[in-house]
């Protein structure tokens, strides 16, 4: 460090030099800190960089692999049709899940007994066995209840009935499986969302007069959205992938479609192939969805109103016109 020399007067009347910052000693004791070699972390890198070359060549040059099958089948009609079938199973699935949730949600965290009980009954029966379980189970529920009736119960007379092997389809056999064992799912998620929430904003809104239902809906799951977004993208993308589970009962999903080409075709390994880019792009874009609403519930990035923003920013505004 340079010193910046300060004229001033010695006891004896001549000039003196006075140091501004610091003495020469004081300059000694800077340090340079230098970044101490990591060999081996270089040693990983190089091994997983060159790990990663050697699979996309084995992947790229493999003869056996059929690319041009690949690329025939990727936008092939019949996988686009089983493509919007996982859709709409993963879309309508979820929306009823988190339906049937916080509807769960709320039992659990009631004050009676009974509902509490239930809603515990309901989370550990669908929680505890396999999905595909549950899957062959409403598939074949024509074994159970040959017709599905409405009507009094207890043998009483029936208003209507149906044939069950008429209504329970592969689709709705998929829909009645994934929906309410997402349900359960979606009912712990949102009760650890709700009892995240201080109890305080409840008495808050009960002390303003509002009621149980105006309580939830406007102060304790808007708050509570912070803990349950990130469960709930990760049961989404989850869900994409478990919807490849209802082709054990012909659901006519993405996964369906490509077991009956590759059965036909016996290109097996480029169909499941196909299958597995189209779930990689849904669970890209569901992904990227996620992070985004994530953000869009972070802390401190409540959404303002832009034009509100404008408003507030034009002269001459009143306090009658803000408030408005």
């Amino acid at each position: 460090m340079s010193h910046q020399k300060i004229p001033g007067i010695a006891p004896g009347g001549g000039p003196e030099v006075i140091p501004a910052y610091g003495t020469p000693q004081e300059d000694e004791l800077s340090l340079q800190v230098t970044k101490r070699p990591r060999p081996g972390r270089w040693l990983a890198v190089l091994a997983a960089a060159l790990f990663a070359v050697w699979l996309a060549y084995t992947i790229i040059v493999n003869p056996n692999l059929h690319w041009d099958i690949v690329a025939k089948y990727q936008f092939d009609g019949v996988i686009l049709k089983g493509l919007g079938v996982t859709i709409q199973l993963t879309l309508i699935s979820m929306i009823l899940g988190i339906a049937i949730g916080i509807v769960v949600a709320v039992m659990q965290l009631s004050d009676s007994p009974v509902l509490r009980l239930t809603a515990g009954a309901y989370t550990w029966f669908f929680r505890g066995t396999p999905l595909l379980v549950q899957l062959i189970f409403w598939f074949n529920l024509a074994l159970l209840f040959p017709v599905i009736s409405i009507g009094i119960p207890f043998d009483g007379p029936k208003l209507i009935s149906w044939q069950s092997n008429q209504v329970i389809t592969g689709f709705v056999a998929a829909l009645l499986g994934l929906s309410i064992n997402e349900g359960a799912y979606m009912a712990e998620i949102v009760r650890a969302g709700i009892q995240s929430v201080d109890p305080g904003q409840r008495e808050a809104g009960a002390s303003i007069g509002m009621s149980n239902r105006r309580i939830l809906s406007r102060i304790i799951l808007p708050q509570a959205m912070r803990v349950i977004i990130p469960p709930f993208g990760n049961q989404f993308i989850s869900m994409l992938k478990t919807t490849s589970l209802v082709s054990v009962i012909a659901g006519a999903d993405l996964m369906t479609v490509s077991q009956h080409l590759y059965l036909a075709n016996f290109e097996v390994v480029a169909l499941l192939l196909v299958a597995s880019l189209w779930y990689l792009v849904l669970t890209t874009i569901a992904t990227i969805g996620q992070h985004a609403v994530e953000r869009r519930y972070s802390p401190g990035s409540a959404p303002v109103l832009r034009s509100r923003i404008l408003a507030n920013l034009l002269p001459g505004r009143t306090k009658k016109g803000a408030a408005a």
